[in-house]
């Protein structure tokens, strides 16, 4: 693909992603893409076939968006504790984002492709990948004598089906960033040691 043509897919991703954001999955068409990047609907069908591709492509560069965000500036010498607030710190941002925000849609995706595995994939791997991260962090911080925890595995999933649960609730009933931070506070208070 010429710089040309990257730059007129990625201006449609663009613009789909507000439209995705505003009007959620299921009630976007092509027809809507087309009035948002004011293209042809042949022009559109040069770089995708449906619906479904784009959402897919804005759904893989905002995981893959998502990961780059995450890898931050800490020293070397940071202690666990800072590490988990520091991820933490990552989540509340996607938890409490207004701007652009293809949260709902994504549940809607989900939601439609129940059952399909390549078409939910890359979600479920950023969520395994979640996992892993805070279960080396917990480990690390055991064996630093920073945290206390039985089982790392277990807290690791409980922490990230509580971010997963708060996103959905940032997006239905309303969240406050007060809230979120009680929130947040919570779960690490269960695992730092008192000095």
């Amino acid at each position: 693909m010429g710089e040309k043509s990257e730059l007129k897919r990625e201006y449609i991703l663009k613009k789909a992603k507000v439209v995705f954001a505003h009007k959620g999955y299921r009630a976007v068409t092509m027809k809507d893409i087309v009035e948002a990047c004011e293209i042809s609907r042949g022009g559109l069908y040069l770089y995708f076939g449906s619906t479904e591709d784009i959402f897919k492509e804005i759904l893989k560069l905002e995981l893959e968006s998502g990961s780059e965000e995450g890898s931050g500036n800490l020293s070397q010498d940071a202690s666990m504790t800072e590490i988990l607030m520091f991820f933490l710190k990552e989540q509340k941002k996607m938890i409490l984002r207004k701007k652009q925000d293809i949260t709902i849609a994504t549940y809607e995706y989900m939601f439609a492709h129940r059952g399909e595995k390549d078409s939910t994939e890359m979600i479920r791997t950023q969520f395994e990948t979640g996992v892993m991260v805070l279960t080396k962090i917990i480990q690390e911080g055991v064996e630093r004598g920073e945290f206390y925890c039985a089982n790392a595995k277990a807290e690791a999933n409980n922490i990230m089906y509580v971010l997963e649960g708060m996103k959905v609730c940032a997006k239905t009933l309303g969240l406050s960033e007060r809230k979120v931070d009680e929130e947040l506070l919570y779960l690490v208070s269960g695992l730092v040691m008192e000095e």
